[in-house]
């Protein structure tokens, strides 16, 4: 059939454009509204021969949510209607969201950042709680890649997000959830689903199993699974807290998982951990625990004397535990001595530098993974190459030395050196990503205010 019949068999004021998609019984078309112009998505709900009444059921639930809806982040409702020619079929008309979903860039085998995946997450919270909280609940039960449609922008943010497609969506009116249509898609299903129960904590799991997938630019239909769950963390390179965030939310359990996209979003934006598996209750987040984002002079500051003090300090300590092997007493003094001239002033340096790369590439903090690599790995090799630089100035005023001599008192002294600083720098890293996740956690405590005076 040609896009001009296609056209023809909806209704004069549609003008087909294009077929989106296609299977049993069902078709979408992209279309032109020719009274407002703009471009629509039309489903239709073909009565063949394979028509099932679960199906027009679905369809039609599918409009009337819609029609209750109404967020900027989720299509809207526009006309719903029959068309008698040819083949007898139910026609619903949604606004068009111009983007690519989340499926089309896994299938181009993009790989999102943490941080991208922290704005795609915190995005589709906020519209499960706004579905979650309609009287009755509204479930999507499809969360999945091709349902989330990505509109980029020109600045450095993700963009923003759109959840699609409510054709397995469904109200909480029934006792428990429970319904006899077992819809969803494998692989970003909970098992309770399967069962044909449905809760907030249901829609939770897709996407935990969304944001899986988009990491690994793999569904979750393939990944190694143990016990039910989902065995990611070795292909990713996340921080902890993200991981086990991810992990919450897809238990297999849904005892064990977290229960609201409140609930998920405040252990997303507070780096909250779970303790014995379940977490039900929101705290809400007092002002005293939010912290103001940093400004330069504070970088600077915290930056040189953590540096000067948890590397200075364990450098002069190493340095006369060191010197104790050779010569206990006088060699300790002595090797603390050495190393407090060596662990001071580079302690200083190292902050600087840490604190210009922060500054400059950092600040506000995109990336952390990525900060966490560069910033370990500048002080690394700096400090290892100022103590070479020091020790070996100190040896060579020594005539007649030797390989083992050059060994122990030049290249071990220094890569322990390169130790100390390295605790130095992960503190410099773990306040600067506290205070970034605190400073998400007033955005949560913002928007919690807001939900709590509407």
């Amino acid at each position: 059939m040609t896009d001009k019949q296609m056209g023809e068999q909806i209704l004069q004021r549609y003008e087909v454009q294009k077929q989106l998609g296609k299977k049993a019984g069902r078709k979408t078309v992209l279309a032109r509204d020719s009274q407002t112009g703009q471009m629509v998505i039309i489903k239709l709900l073909s009565f063949s021969s394979d028509f099932v009444w679960d199906d027009l059921k679905l369809f039609e639930r599918e409009a009337e949510t819609l029609k209750s809806l109404a967020h900027p982040a989720i299509p809207s409702y526009i006309d719903y209607f029959e068309v008698e020619e040819g083949s007898r079929s139910c026609a619903l008309v949604q606004t068009y969201i111009e983007g690519q979903s989340l499926e089309q860039y896994m299938q181009t085998k993009r790989l999102f950042t943490e941080d991208e995946l922290h704005d795609i997450a915190e995005q589709l919270l906020q519209i499960l709680i706004y579905l979650h909280e309609q009287h009755p609940p509204v479930i999507h039960r499809d969360i999945k890649p091709s349902n989330i449609v990505l509109v980029e922008n020109s600045k450095d943010e993700i963009g923003k997000v759109y959840l699609v497609d409510f054709g397995s969506v469904q109200t909480l009116a029934s006792k428990a959830g429970k319904t006899v249509t077992v819809v969803g898609t494998y692989g970003y299903m909970p098992p309770e689903q399967f069962g044909g129960y449905a809760t907030p904590a249901s829609d939770l799991y897709g996407l935990g199993a969304t944001l899986i997938a988009l990491a690994t630019a793999t569904h979750p239909a393939d990944l190694p699974q143990k016990d039910m769950r989902l065995e990611f963390a070795e292909l990713v390179n996340f921080t902890p807290a993200f991981i086990e965030w991810l992990e919450w939310l897809t238990e297999p359990s849904a005892d064990k998982r977290l229960k609201t996209p409140m609930a998920a979003l405040q252990a997303l934006l507070t780096g909250q951990m779970r303790s014995d598996g379940d977490y039900t209750a929101i705290d809400t987040i007092s002002h005293s625990a939010i912290a103001q984002p940093i400004n330069s002079t504070q970088l600077f500051w915290e930056t040189v004397w953590r540096s000067v003090v948890y590397g200075g300090g364990m450098v002069t300590l190493t340095a006369g535990l060191y010197t104790t092997i050779w010569a206990p007493g006088i060699g300790t003094i002595f090797g603390g001595y050495v190393g407090a001239l060596l662990g001071i002033p580079l302690g200083i340096v190292n902050g600087i530098l840490i604190a210009l790369i922060t500054r400059l590439f950092f600040f506000p903090l995109k990336n952390a993974y990525l900060y966490r690599r560069v910033v370990n790995m500048t002080s690394a090799i700096f400090s290892t190459a100022s103590a070479l630089y020091y020790f070996k100035a100190l040896l060579y005023n020594h005539a007649n030395v030797n390989i083992q001599e050059l060994l122990f008192l030049t290249v071990a002294p220094s890569l322990i050196t390169a130790l100390c600083m390295g605790v130095a720098s992960r503190s410099i890293v773990n306040f600067y990503e506290n205070r970034h996740r605190k400073i998400r956690s007033q955005r949560f405590y913002s928007y919690f205010q807001a939900q709590e005076e509407e």
